[in-house]
């Protein structure tokens, strides 16, 4: 045996059997239930969170923010890891809401695959449609899952419909389903030729028992009811006819997205979803860098920054790097190099991540979310390795839309300076100081709900009171030369610096941003902090 090889077997053992995926919906279609469903399915919690409604229960494993238990809304993407049938299942769960669409985009950059809540009311929503977006450009398969069949729905053949002309994309039934609301009987597995009888249990808390009969069973005609039975064979026959057949190559090339229908809320539809996401999702992925596509089976270890969170642990008040390990083994206490700095760092430690839970890991392979505390040394976007140097991809960085001054209401300047720069490390937000008038910062956001996170979270987690003021900027733009002069400006326009002291011109309009450009041709402008640029190694 080749020197070496016993551990190149491990090394490909363990990648084979990683799963790591993103669940994506517009808000209030059962995202963050059907999360918690699964972790209840897997075995890895005992009782769903999800389900609100009353104060006794308890919030959703995922949703760990006190503003996101308070508001009952995803705020923040999370990882939670567990195992299932010998396969280690990382599952990202992203915020639904379009102002924390930058957390959402970064979150499935780090995803080899998807899962796409659909509800059954509404369709196809316009964050639906940004996110599949997204998620087609970085070539990720996607299982649908079709919420809320135990509520009034659309025909099933209208949804299919809706899928295939609003994302253009193949829509492949797995099951079918029967009757919608009251009138919601089950679902009929097309492949295995089962129905599975649906059954209220426990308002959803626990996991519901399921039923298995043939479609032939005489029995099944009368539980389903007559007029009910009738739709269904008729719409069975017709995509029996003319839909698409479900096929696990044109999945995983991301042409076909296999289609599930059920009740996250009521537990129903989801084992049989589960399974299949544990049998078809794929394992990690080669990943391009400026060196090249990088194997998850090289030896080497490489990795990327994807997220950046403070304050995980309210009792040590640290902050978490997230990074998605790329390709080769990680063991505690092992050195590692930043890409943009070019220094060593020895990871001393390193957390695996259930909701806000943590546990202390040793080794972590390709396709794991490793969390490492993180004193000022990331930045979201690093790229860290071993052996020779290399780059991932950027991560992109959206340009803020939305801008408010920042006033302390009390007199803890320390903490408040503290708290804006850590989380303006998480990519949470721009901080920007105006040259001229006032000495209070501002910061740009892309979603105007990100100010009240920035509130709440300054209050919680820092312990100061903060007000944040709508300011008249709409755009910010850096000099792509810092060292040029910044002629005098007219209108609403300002300039400032950024925590790095480089220049900025913040804009009242579109308008003024692109008559600035025509008045002064020479003087290039960039929607995003030049920060990559002025730090790469040997810069």
């Amino acid at each position: 045996m080749e020197p070496g090889s016993t551990e190149l077997t491990e090394l490909e053992h363990e990648v084979s059997r990683r799963r790591t995926f993103a669940i994506i919906s517009h808000p209030d279609a059962g995202k963050t239930t059907l999360t918690e469903k699964l972790l209840l399915y897997a075995g890895a919690i005992e009782l769903a969170g999800a389900v609100r409604g009353r104060k006794a229960r308890r919030h959703a494993t995922s949703d760990w923010m006190a503003l996101e238990q308070e508001r009952g809304i995803s705020i923040t993407s999370a990882a939670l890891e567990f195992e299932i049938d010998g396969r280690r299942m990382s599952l990202i769960d992203t915020p639904g809401h379009k102002d924390f669409s930058e957390d959402t985009y970064r979150a499935l950059i780090a995803a080899d695959s998807v899962v796409m809540v659909i509800d059954a009311a509404n369709g196809v929503e316009d964050q639906t449609r940004k996110l599949f977006e997204v998620s087609r450009r970085h070539r990720l398969p996607i299982l649908t899952f079709i919420n809320k069949f135990d509520r009034p729905a659309r025909d099933p053949l209208e949804l299919l419909d809706d899928l295939e002309r609003t994302l253009g994309i193949h829509a492949a039934p797995v099951n079918w389903p029967i009757g919608s609301a009251e009138r919601f009987r089950g679902v009929y597995d097309i492949q295995q030729k089962h129905l599975l009888l649906y059954e209220r249990e426990a308002q959803g808390q626990f996991r519901a028992p399921v039923d298995i009969s043939s479609l032939d069973d005489p029995a099944a005609q009368t539980l389903i009811g007559t007029e009910a039975y009738a739709h269904f064979r008729e719409s069975l026959d017709v995509i029996s006819a003319a839909g698409t057949a479900f096929d696990a190559t044109e999945y995983l090339a991301g042409r076909q997205t296999p289609v599930f229908f059920g009740s996250a809320l009521t537990n129903f539809g989801l084992e049989p979803f589960l399974r299949t996401l544990v049998e078809l999702a794929p394992s990690p992925q080669p990943r391009p860098s400026d060196s090249g596509e990088v194997s998850p089976t090289d030896e080497r270890f490489t990795g990327f920054v994807f997220k950046i969170q403070a304050n995980m642990d309210p009792r040590h008040r640290d902050r978490v790097a997230f990074v998605r390990v790329c390709s080769g083994r990680f063991e505690k206490d092992m050195t590692l190099f930043n890409s943009r700095v070019g220094k060593p760092l020895r990871a001393s430690r390193a957390y695996r991540f259930f909701g806000r839970d943590r546990e202390t890991i040793s080794v972590a392979y390709a396709g794991d979310i490793l969390g490492l505390v993180n004193p000022g040394q990331f930045a979201i976007g690093d790229t860290l390795h071993t052996g020779a140097p290399l780059r991932f991809v950027e991560v992109p960085r959206f340009p803020a839309e939305h801008f408010g001054r920042v006033r302390l209401l009390d007199q803890r300047y320390k903490q408040f300076d503290e708290g804006l720069r850590q989380l303006e490390e998480e990519g949470l937000m721009q901080v920007f100081y105006v040259t001229s008038g006032r000495r209070e910062p501002i910061v740009g956001v892309v979603g105007a709900l990100q100010f009240d996170v920035i509130a709440s979270r300054l209050g919680s987690e820092y312990n100061v009171e903060v007000q944040i003021e709508p300011s008249s900027y709409t755009a910010a733009r850096w000099l792509a030369d810092p060292a040029a002069s910044i002629p005098p400006l007219g209108g609403g326009a300002a300039i400032a610096v950024d925590r790095q002291e480089r220049h900025v011109i913040l804009f009242a309009s579109e308008w003024e941003v692109q008559y600035f450009a025509r008045q002064h041709p020479d003087l290039v402008l960039l929607a995003e902090s030049p920060v990559a640029a002025a730090t790469a190694p040997g810069r």
